[in-house]
């Protein structure tokens, strides 16, 4: 013990000779200069690509066209040539969108597809606020002890040394261009939502209402994220289902608007008929009682302007033949006039007791 206590204070070499080694092989690793020791057989080689060649091939060749159909779907983010109802021009997200929900691009239509149900998923069953905080602690303290150690060992930080010579930071046409896509994307949904509310296509309408009309009993049993998970299979296998079987749903669809038309047309034709009798009957009373009234007003002006008049002279009451005679009030005999006692003077007085 007193030795490697002396070996430690006086600078052992073997110790020393252990740091230079860890410190070259460090600086091999992280300047890249470190090569191959052993090479591998080529025999070894030749039958690594005979297993993976049809596989790796396989592999590169999905690849290639996931990355042209994602190419694809980026590059029909353009204004479409077609306004709305208004004349106004649509935002690129309209392109987007009905690139990705036709299935031009099946393998980008999927990717984004499992997407969205795999982020429903992450939020219901994951609790991503708190890995979140754990991936946080997790990561600071192993570039906390990676720092320390290497200060420790190598007397030059593990983190220093991956530390890059100019931090990033965001450039200004970049921001720009994701801030006018923030605003492109909230056009579209203002949009669409008054092209829908405003019936421009009433079959889309017809859709979100019985969309909604569905969701309002389905929230009584089914969960938020349940409703986000039917609604997303829905937007994007509907119209799948539609390509699919265009000329069946076609024909139906026609068929239907056929029998719609010819009962809206047996209704307007009933409804057409109806209403001109009854206008004929309220013109026939109209008539009939407009004759009446001017017969009626013709015969009161006829006696003033000596025209014949239908009124009958038994029509008005028969007029007094005996003179009028002035009415007195009548006495009776039986009643006898009483005299009339003279009013009393001053100074005479009443006697007391009658004599």
């Amino acid at each position: 013990m007193a030795d490697i206590a002396n070996g430690h204070a006086n600078g052992n070499p073997n110790v020393d000779a252990l740091k230079n080694n860890i410190a070259a092989t460090y600086n091999n690793v992280t300047n890249g200069t470190m090569s191959r020791t052993a090479p591998i057989p080529s025999t070894a080689n030749a039958d690594m690509d005979v297993l993976a060649g049809p596989v790796a091939q396989n592999i590169k060749a999905e690849g290639a066209r996931t990355t042209d159909e994602l190419s694809n779907l980026a590059n029909s983010r353009r204004a479409p040539s077609y306004t709305a109802a208004t004349g106004q021009p649509l935002t690129h997200y309209h392109s987007f969108f009905s690139e990705l929900l036709s299935w031009k691009n099946p393998r980008a239509s999927g990717i984004a597809y499992l997407a969205l149900v795999s982020f429903i998923f992450s939020v219901r069953y994951l609790d991503v606020i708190r890995w979140g905080l754990k991936l946080t602690w997790m990561a600071l303290g192993v570039t906390i002890a990676a720092e320390v150690a290497g200060k420790a060992i190598l007397n030059n930080g593990f983190a220093t040394q991956l530390r890059p010579r100019k931090y990033y930071t965001v450039p200004r046409e970049t921001l720009d261009t994701v801030i006018g896509d923030v605003n492109e994307l909230i056009n579209f949904g203002v949009i669409e939502a008054q092209r829908i509310l405003f019936a421009e296509n009433i079959w889309a309408s017809a859709a979100i209402a019985l969309g909604a009309f569905i969701s309002y009993y389905l929230v009584k049993v089914v969960p938020y994220w349940g409703l986000a998970l039917i609604a997303t299979t829905v937007v994007f296998f509907a119209p799948l289902i539609y390509t699919t079987n265009q000329e069946l749903i076609d024909s139906q669809i026609q068929h239907a608007g056929e029998i719609i038309n010819d009962q809206t047309e047996q209704i307007r034709s009933l409804v057409q008929k109806n209403t001109e009798q009854a206008t004929q009957v309220t013109k026939q009373y109209m008539g009939d009682y407009t004759a009446k009234a001017q017969s009626l007003i013709k015969g009161a002006v006829g006696q003033e302007d000596g025209h014949k008049s239908d009124l009958k002279p038994t029509d008005f009451p028969a007029a007094p033949k005996e003179d009028f005679k002035s009415s007195e009030p009548v006495v009776s005999k039986e009643i006898k006039s009483e005299p009339i006692a003279p009013p009393a003077r001053a100074g005479d007085e009443e006697p007391l007791i009658a004599a």
